[in-house]
């Protein structure tokens, strides 16, 4: 009898543990005075061990009848193409990134070079899109793939089954990133260089795929702090237009639907969530409950 016991109880104590080594990201339970709404805070690429999810975040999903994301981007291919061609490509004629002057053009050719890059296969790209290139690049360094995102894995298993309801789209997302005037991007590649030279980049990445499968609030905390304090040409326009001119929308928009209907799930990139002006606190301000379950 005592053996059982031990058993059931070394049982019950695995599951707990297991369960608790699974928490990543960040979730918040969002309540008005009828409703629920679960948000998570997603990273945009992923590992095979990230699956399956956390139980908690799996039933919600499950039991959820909408699923919101920042795009489904698997929905609408023709969509996805349409507005990397619009806001992703120089116009025929331009010489891209052949116009730049030869030592700045080397530097460039020979970074992307060593992330397996083609140089003339993207010559007509804008700076913003070889910026992200190169930055995709050294997270594949960290053992992640965008292939196995986070919100793609929750809209693989929300499609069919629930609503899946996107808060901005593919062509306002590829518009905010072309909003930079063409010096300023050049400027932001620049930057780009710089910090894959001094292994910032490679470092703040790891920081943050870390602190995301740890669920890590301190570190968390540590990564808005330097992102509030980053006054770089990247710095800045993160903050400013890819976090804080986002998230009231989005509150807003996830506001709107709590009142609506219950129990649906929000997935959002794990960075709207963080920090003073982050969505949670910003529903806070809009009078509803928010509670950090991890």
């Amino acid at each position: 009898m005592r053996h059982s016991i031990i058993v059931v109880f070394l049982s019950l104590f695995l599951m707990a543990y297991q369960a608790l080594a699974a928490e990543r990201g960040a979730l918040f339970k969002v309540t008005n005075a009828q409703h629920t709404l679960y948000l998570y805070g997603t990273i945009h690429a992923g590992k095979p061990d990230y699956y399956p999810l956390e139980p908690r975040i799996g039933k919600a999903v499950a039991a959820a009848p909408t699923l919101v994301l920042e795009v489904d981007t698997a929905s609408n291919p023709d969509a996805v193409a349409a507005a990397f061609r619009e806001h992703g490509l120089f116009p025929a004629g331009s010489p891209g990134y052949a116009g730049l002057p030869a030592e700045r053009r080397k530097r460039l050719e020979a970074a992307m070079k060593r992330q397996g890059i083609d140089p003339a296969g993207v010559a007509q790209l804008k700076p913003w899109v070889l910026a992200t290139m190169l930055a995709v690049g050294d997270m594949n360094k960290l053992g992640v793939d965008p292939a196995l995102g986070v919100d793609l894995h929750l809209a693989s298993l929300a499609r069919g089954k629930s609503r899946i309801v996107e808060l901005e789209s593919v062509q306002y997302q590829a518009a905010l990133m072309n909003r930079l005037p063409i010096d300023i991007q050049w400027r932001l590649l620049e930057e780009t260089l710089d910090n894959m030279a001094s292994g910032r980049q490679l470092r703040e990445g790891r920081e943050l795929f870390d602190a995301y499968e740890r669920a890590d609030r301190k570190a968390f905390d540590a990564i808005a702090r330097r992102v509030e304090a980053d006054d770089s040409v990247s710095g800045k326009f993160m903050r400013e237009v890819v976090l804080v001119e986002r998230n009231g929308p989005m509150a807003d928009k996830l506001a709107a639907l709590l009142a609506r209907e219950n129990n649906a799930v929000a997935a959002v990139g794990l960075m709207h969530l963080l920090g003073k002006q982050g969505v949670p606190e910003l529903l806070r301000q809009r009078g509803l409950q928010v509670e950090r379950v991890y």
